[in-house]
């Protein structure tokens, strides 16, 4: 609950930049939280009101928004295995499936801590969005320089800090699987438009098909093995 908590309001605050760069595109400040209420995906909806901004349509900046949320759906088929909601209860969970709570919900070690966490991260993170976009929307006018805040930085900076325990126990593999995600995101980031890196640097993924990971029942051998040569060895 601590970390759902820290993690909803600090991400949520990131919500004060979304309002303002609605309405600077020419959304109403009501339209920018229906925005935030009903997409509730914070990078889909800043490449949105991107291309409105620069001039695009309407449909151009909604099919890009649905390509820039496609991995949500990824997410969603490990979540509804780990929650095992059904029902209305799925319906409504899916709503809240996106970077964080998957992320804050994956480092449980239990489906009861999982669902704990799930739903204070959606809770909390899906409030201070809302309130913080209708602050940022009312108070453009006040705010000439939402980007000196540095707010676009929380969310990537707190995504870092769920995935570093991974990073650091998963040993060489997940080093190259995610130095390579991040070197074709950066690569192609000037030329393909905003997400597509994003999409395209899950390629990296493909590593890990190469070669698969030991079974547990394999790295359990590999423990008793161990055991008994340690045994064996102080016997003599």
């Amino acid at each position: 609950m601590r970390d759902s908590v820290g993690i909803g309001v600090a991400v949520g605050a990131a919500g004060l930049a979304f309002g303002t760069t609605a309405v600077t595109a020419g959304l109403s400040p009501a339209q920018a939280v229906f925005t935030s209420l009903f997409a509730f995906t914070g990078a889909s909806q800043f490449a949105l009101v991107g291309v409105v901004a620069g001039g695009g349509s309407l449909v151009a900046g909604v099919l890009g928004a649905l390509m820039l949320g496609a991995r949500n759906t990824l997410y969603g088929l490990r979540l509804a295995d780990l929650l095992g909601w059904r029902g209305p209860r799925r319906v409504v969970a899916a709503h809240g499936v996106i970077d964080e709570t998957t992320a804050v919900t994956l480092a449980q070690p239990d489906r009861a801590t999982a669902r704990l966490a799930f739903i204070t991260s959606y809770s909390v993170l899906g409030t201070f969005w809302v309130l913080t976009t209708l602050v940022g929307a009312s108070a453009t006018d006040q705010v000439h320089d939402i980007d000196a805040l540095g707010l676009d930085a929380v969310g990537p900076a707190v995504f870092l800090g769920l995935l570093w325990p991974r990073l650091r126990e998963g040993g060489p593999r997940a080093w190259l699987v995610s130095g390579l995600g991040a070197g074709l995101a950066l690569a192609t980031t000037p030329f393909l438009p905003p997400g597509v890196p994003v999409l395209l640097s899950a390629c990296a993924a493909c590593v890990a098909l190469l070669r698969p990971a030991p079974s547990s029942s394999a790295v359990v051998a590999d423990m008793n093995a161990e055991g008994a040569d340690d045994s064996e060895g102080a016997g003599r």
